[in-house]
């Protein structure tokens, strides 16, 4: 099942995405939820209801509401509120091809636990246009993600059980200000300014029984689910990077095992795999240097159009917009002498 939040009379709407159409849960059945939020907190007794009503809908068996043709409305992010928002660092590839590329040896830990940052969840949002202050121009790249939902409380919650806390995938692009972030991690904290001002996800969250047909065995050594799902990003219509959810090597079992250590985990936390092998211009320009020492790097720009699309998962489009206005933090740095 596809789940899409929509703005609706200034609020969000909770529909069910089948055939291109959205149908509205709470128009389905009185039992079921007009928001997501409120779906996840009760996850195991509204799940049913909304599956049996996407089984009827296919089977024509309902004609009591119309779907609206998903172009009609506007988009929000699948999860608008979350609690919290965690990304982690999953593919290898990608770790250690960054870290080639600037000359740093592939480090041990990588391969002995999962790791994760805390971005802005209140900078989640969906498709549609990305807005960004001057800094965010210096440097400004995409990354290609996918992103799980927690559909339940836990605590301590081992990688053998943890699936079990998965409400669905979805598409994430963590987008990131590289000269910002990487000023400022000199200093050994972050990220933060360089990622908090936008994260997308969407277009949907789609549940695991809808995923069933695509998993594959996990990494060895490895446990929990895994898919085997087409990744790609075109950056105004070019294709730039392409990768598969299944090369990840910590599985989001296993994250989640790590991220609920000590900590409780709540409906609607957002945890994102971390970027795919080839899937961020961090990492493609970093490579291509290497290659040839006079190639130029490539960046996002104004007026861009990123497209992310997992197979199944559907595609993520945001254009990048300039806000109105000439305020910097890296034009307001203090100068020293040291």
């Amino acid at each position: 099942m596809k789940l899409v939040s929509y703005l609706l009379d200034g609020h969000d709407q909770l529909a069910i995405l089948i055939d291109g159409h959205l149908y509205n849960t709470d128009k389905l059945n009185p039992e079921l939820p007009s928001s997501m939020m409120m779906f996840l907190n009760y996850w195991d007794d509204y799940l049913p209801i909304a599956l049996s009503c996407e089984e009827s809908i296919k089977q024509g068996r309902i004609y009591s509401t119309t779907g609206l043709p998903i172009g009609a409305a506007e988009l929000l992010a699948p999860i608008p509120y979350p609690p919290s928002c965690r990304d982690a660092y999953a593919f290898r590839q990608h770790v250690e091809s960054a870290r080639r590329n600037r000359g740093a040896q592939m480090i041990s830990e990588f391969d002995q636990y999962p790791v994760f940052y805390f971005t802005n969840h209140h900078g989640i949002q969906g498709p549609g246009d990305v807005i960004c202050m001057p800094d965010h121009f210096e440097q400004l790249d995409f990354e290609l993600e996918a992103a799980i939902v927690i559909s339940k409380h836990g605590r301590n919650i081992p990688a053998s059980m943890a699936d079990q806390y998965i409400a669905g995938l979805m598409i994430m692009n963590d987008f990131s200000a590289r000269r910002l972030q990487m000023e400022e991690m000199l200093l050994n904290l972050g990220p933060a300014k360089g990622k908090d001002f936008a994260t997308a996800i969407g277009p949907c969250l789609v549940t695991l029984d809808e995923l069933e047909q695509f998993e594959v065995p996990c990494k060895e050594g490895h446990e929990g689910k895994t898919w085997s799902l087409p990744m790609t990003c075109r950056v105004n219509g070019e294709m730039v990077s392409s990768g598969n959810l299944r090369d990840m090597d910590w599985t989001f079992a296993e994250i989640i095992e790590r991220a609920s250590y000590g900590v409780n985990l709540l409906p609607g936390d957002i945890i994102g795999s971390g970027t795919v092998g080839t899937g961020c211009f961090l990492e493609l320009n970093g490579t291509a240097k290497l290659k040839d020492p006079s190639s130029v790097p490539v960046w996002l720009n104004e007026n861009d159009t990123v497209e992310l699309e997992i197979e199944n998962l559907g595609k993520l489009t945001n254009r990048i917009i300039r806000e109105e206005s000439d305020m910097s933090l890296l034009a307001r740095k203090k100068r020293t002498n040291l």
